[in-house]
């Protein structure tokens, strides 16, 4: 376990300010509020990984964390590489997609990358706004970097399949977002693409692999408590989550 003292960390340069209220993603007819640390400029590599560890996000070049009025309910989560042991239905998903070949690109537009995120939008996050984002907006959202980002991606026998955006941090790799084909039948591209990022932070020596926030109410978060053991900082402290964490309310 760790625990964290924001007087401690390297937060003496930034200011912190706190967005409008503004419609929750994850639960109904909630309002969600953000913190953001600013200025962007000064968040670095080192700095941004401070961040990340005291629950922080990053959506381009903004780094951010929940900081809601009357709900507690986005806890960021991590996994001890180190720990972990895939269960059956990741072992099966491993094998089914074995042979995905993964490339890394420059962080930049590629033309059949944004097609294929307009189509996981419009298929997995239909109504949601992000299935409308135009070419600005996408690059927006996951091009645009100050610190150690990668792009990477999926292809099976020529077709594109997943792209992911992963961040590089002095103790693991943060999990920025991925999408991917939603129309192959049976396809596990998710759980896959989890695996192999842990398999990344295994042949780096890096210890975690952050995936941003769990809500134990969102359906769409779900799949993170799949990965056992998982952590969640709680009170400003690293803990694994039990099975009472975990439990649906």
């Amino acid at each position: 376990m760790s625990r964290l003292n924001d007087s401690e960390l390297p937060f003496s340069l930034l200011q912190f300010y706190a967005t409008a209220p503004y419609a929750c993603s994850y639960l109904p007819d909630r309002l969600a509020r953000s913190q953001v640390a600013t200025p962007t400029h000064l968040i670095n590599v080192e700095v941004y990984g401070e961040l990340v560890r005291a629950g922080f996000r990053r959506s381009g070049v903004f780094t951010y964390r929940p900081h809601c009025d009357e709900c507690r309910a986005c806890i960021p989560v991590r996994l001890p590489v180190a720990r972990f042991q895939p269960n059956r239905a990741q072992r099966r998903s491993l094998k089914a997609h074995g042979g995905l070949q993964a490339r890394e690109l420059p962080l930049g537009f590629f033309d059949d990358h944004y097609e294929l995120y307009l189509r996981y939008q419009s298929a997995r996050h239909a109504g949601g706004g992000m299935d409308q984002d135009s070419h600005e907006q996408y690059s927006h959202f996951l091009l645009q970097s100050r610190v150690d980002t990668r792009l990477v991606e999926f292809s099976e026998n020529g077709v594109l399949r997943m792209v992911s955006i992963i961040d590089v941090l002095n103790d693991g790799l943060s999990s920025v977002y991925t999408f991917y084909d939603p129309d192959v039948a049976g396809a596990s591209y998710g759980t896959y693409n989890v695996l192999w990022q842990i398999a990344q932070c295994e042949a780096n020596r890096l210890p975690h692999l952050y995936l941003g926030y769990w809500i134990r109410d969102s359906r769409k978060m779900a799949y993170k408590s799949n990965f056992r053991p998982i952590e969640g900082l709680i009170g400003g402290e690293w803990r694994d989550l039990d099975e009472a964490d975990l439990a649906a309310g």
